[in-house]
């Protein structure tokens, strides 16, 4: 069967199946290898090189003036991947970006942050993928070693505290925690100052 260009994140989008044996699914594979190596040559380069922002914008393939990504960092999929303004990521950041990932503006995350947006199928686990999109939004502060799971959007303001696991929905304005992430309390929006 014949499949069009971009038939593959068509069904990314609606949250698979997707079957790594099919044809449609060499355009995922040569994506992630262009990621990886990219992420690779950005990585090899010393820090204090700005050099390597270039390996990321065409990772991202976009400017990146107004968001600043530390190294190491890792992405499997750059061209699923979308920056507002103001997006700061730190060091040691791993991105399972298939089913897709936006950082609204002003979102940060400290260094360690995992996002998974892919997951096998529990009965063809090594040849079925199925996904949900993350989304971080607005303002919204991701602690050390936070990992999000798939088809989670973290809400404007919302802090996510160090550790957590991200199993659901966190909701504007909250401070969550724990393994899975509950609700600690809430933040007054009128104390917000940025």
């Amino acid at each position: 069967m014949k499949y069009e260009k971009g038939y593959v994140y068509e069904l990314m989008d609606q949250g698979g199946p997707t079957d790594c044996r099919e044809e449609y699914f060499k355009e995922a594979s040569e994506e992630m290898i262009r990621a990886r190596t990219l992420c690779a040559k950005a990585n090899a380069t010393l820090p204090d090189d700005p050099s390597y922002v270039g390996y990321l914008e065409e990772l991202f393939g976009r400017k990146l003036d107004d968001v600043r990504i530390l190294t190491p960092f890792i992405c499997d999929f750059g061209n699923r991947v979308k920056f507002g303004k103001g997006v700061f990521i730190n060091h040691s950041a791993i991105l399972s970006a298939s089913g897709g990932i936006e950082f609204e503006d002003g979102s940060m995350a400290a260094p360690g942050l995992r996002i998974a947006t892919i997951n096998h199928d529990m009965n063809e686990r090594h040849t079925k993928y199925t996904y949900g999109k993350v989304t971080v939004k607005k303002n919204a502060w991701l602690g050390m070693n936070v990992t999000i799971c798939p088809g989670v959007t973290i809400g404007e303001y919302a802090v996510v505290a160090a550790g957590a696991v991200v199993t659901k929905d966190v909701p504007d304005h909250a401070v969550v925690g724990g393994v899975p992430a509950k609700v600690i309390k809430y933040l007054d929006p009128n104390e917000q100052k940025e």
